[in-house]
């Protein structure tokens, strides 16, 4: 039981680093941000239809009510990349990624919502942590700084996140992951469309390579095997182990993009990040119990 534990939490955070490259990318890809999504979508939805067929996963959809939670979904997986990189764009990809990442605390206080189960108490002082780090994030709410506008961007993007998480994971016990993540990349990707006709998609030609990074490494791979790990922990605790993310993006960020965070950034997210630590150890004491 230990074992296999380890080997769960390992696989989440190799998916955790494998997403957390979306922020040096986000930030970079200098492209039309519907367009980046699109690309993003379109490129994974083929990547992982591959790997299914090689796989032998199968695609079928077995329910009405089960399309219209993959579409929902899809809705909310766009709605949390759009708002996430307009963030990125804005402030900077501490800022931008520290603040998406009170998502684990929506999580928390939603999940009794959709599932059976029990909201923990414990929560609400992981929740304050996660609020006193906003704060030094951000200390004076001025709607004209682009550190506020950036974390409101991020906790927007995080409530999108949050439900889409939780309406996936009623889906885990029914289909396969690969599967789960092929349908809201080809879903939104549909969606995304009429952008392409509307925005400037020439600087595709230049900025291909990234993009090609951030729809194999970053989705098709690390979203992928997030989705899998829905099946052995608790949407919040899984949510709460992935929020190492900021701490790889923003380690990423400063080797390719130079950025380096003030002393706020640090403190802020010393406090975000602690509530990783405190739920990977109780998650990892109750799969002993």
């Amino acid at each position: 039981m230990k074992n296999a534990h380890l080997n769960h939490v390992l696989w989440l955070t190799v998916a955790t680093i494998f997403i957390s490259t979306s922020g040096a990318l986000g930030k970079y890809i200098d492209m039309p941000i519907p367009v980046i999504i699109w690309w993003r979508c379109a490129l994974a939805s083929v990547f992982i239809f591959v790997f299914c067929k090689y796989k032998k996963i199968k695609l079928k959809i077995y329910t009405g009510s089960d399309t219209l939670t993959f579409i929902i979904s899809a809705v909310f997986l766009g709605g949390h990349w759009i708002t996430y990189f307009y963030a990125l764009k804005v402030s900077n990809v501490a800022i931008g990624m520290l603040s998406l990442f009170t998502f684990p605390l929506i999580t928390a206080f939603l999940e009794p919502l959709f599932s059976k189960v029990k909201f923990d108490p414990i929560h609400i002082l992981l929740g304050g942590l996660v609020l006193l780090g906003i704060y030094f994030l951000a200390p004076e709410f001025n709607l004209e700084s682009t550190s506020l506008q950036g974390i409101l961007f991020g906790i927007l993007s995080a409530v999108c996140y949050a439900i889409r998480t939780l309406m996936l994971k009623q889906q885990v016990p029914k289909y396969n992951g690969s599967m789960l993540m092929f349908y809201q990349v080809l879903i939104l990707s549909v969606i995304l469309v009429p952008f392409l006709y509307i925005m400037d998609t020439s600087a595709i030609e230049t900025q291909y390579p990234y993009v090609l990074i951030l729809a194999l490494l970053t989705t098709a791979i690390g979203h992928t095997l997030f989705v899998n790990s829905l099946n052995y922990f608790k949407a919040s605790t899984a949510s709460i182990i992935s929020s190492t993310q900021p701490v790889f993006g923003i380690i990423i960020a400063f080797l390719f993009l130079n950025e380096i965070p003030s002393w706020n950034t640090f403190i802020g997210g010393t406090l975000i990040i602690s509530t990783v630590v405190i739920e990977s150890i109780r998650s990892k004491n109750k799969s002993k119990q």
